[in-house]
């Protein structure tokens, strides 16, 4: 007979997966290597996990509910998570975004946004949060950046692609043998002038006049571009294509979402997008499922190159 896999508890998973819908929570799952049975949780916590590993790694996964977004929904769930699982070294929000196409970012539908900070920017800014003056609305609050451990595993598995190239492809292989409608990435990537606006009433872009679209030439291969930068957060949908130019230049933002803020400082979170539409009018759910795949597909490569941490103490015990 095979060994008896030890009981897990509580103590022992030590990373938090974060999710806002339900096509981001279905990715995390199909990434993982092993699910786990359920533990009990917290009397305060209100929160369903799903229990799992990616590599050495014991993972909690938790999703916001249904129809409930934003900045407030994303620190109550972190925030209950960690009642549970007091352990958790390292959290990540992963899912799906709007990319910011510009001139010197080519951003395409399923590529892949880490936050990641640079010399003039932090990995993640609310761009809703200040104040109205008579000089119009001014911008405050810095956030934290992600955690060092993340940060430092980011840099390392930079280093990895360029060496050996990414694994995402691999994983997203993967994911479509087991589930091929679901993960399968559309064939139409169309980016419209950001001046163009979708009519109303019409879900899909098929009555949209073909001569607005963007020029641009095609890429080699299929490999998701994997962007590293800023990431704008704001308790609003960013569906228009002026403000997101205006945004974009002016903080050089790669992404919008809207759940990230809400984790930076309390959580060193890292945030993980894939892009599934454009922020724009023109924005709907055809790149949803693959957009979610290659952020998780990010994510599962990511935990391949974080060390497992041992603690240094003995904690309370959990139940």
């Amino acid at each position: 007979m095979p060994p008896r896999m030890k009981r897990l508890r509580h103590r022992d998973y030590t990373i938090g997966w974060i999710c806002a819908i339900a096509v981001e929570r279905e990715a995390a799952v199909a990434v993982l290597d092993a699910t786990h049975p359920p533990l009990s949780v917290a009397h305060n916590d209100k929160n369903t996990y799903t229990l799992g590993s990616i590599g050495p790694h014991n993972v909690v996964i938790c999703c916001l509910p249904p129809g409930i977004y934003g900045l407030t929904a994303a620190t109550t769930v972190a925030n209950h998570m960690i009642s549970t699982f007091a352990e958790i070294k390292a959290t990540l929000m992963v899912g799906i975004g709007g990319g910011a196409p510009s001139r010197t970012t080519d951003i395409r539908l399923g590529d892949v946004v880490v936050s990641t900070p640079t010399e003039s920017s932090p990995a993640v800014m609310q761009y809703d949060r200040g104040k109205t003056t008579q000089k119009g609305f001014v911008r405050s609050g810095i956030l934290d950046k992600p955690s060092w451990m993340l940060s430092t595993a980011v840099g390392s598995l930079q280093v990895q692609h360029k060496q050996h190239g990414s694994l995402i492809l691999q994983i997203l292989s993967e994911m479509q043998a087991q589930q091929p409608r679901k993960w399968m990435p559309p064939t139409v990537d169309d980016l419209f002038d950001s001046t163009y606006e979708h009519a109303e009433g019409e879900e899909t872009c098929a009555n949209c006049d073909r001569t607005k679209l963007v020029p641009r030439g095609l890429r080699n291969g299929t490999m998701p571009v994997i962007h590293y930068g800023l990431i704008a957060s704001a308790n609003q949908v960013m569906k228009h294509g002026r403000t997101r130019d205006k945004l974009q230049k002016e903080f050089g933002i790669l992404c919008f979402e809207m759940e990230g803020a809400g984790l930076m400082n309390d959580m060193q979170c890292l945030v993980v997008r894939g892009i599934c539409d454009y922020s724009d009018s023109h924005k709907n759910k055809a790149w949803q499922s693959f957009a979610a795949a290659t952020a998780a597909a990010y994510a599962k490569e990511l935990l391949g190159v974080v060390p497992l941490r041992h603690r240094t103490h003995s904690p309370p015990s959990s139940t």
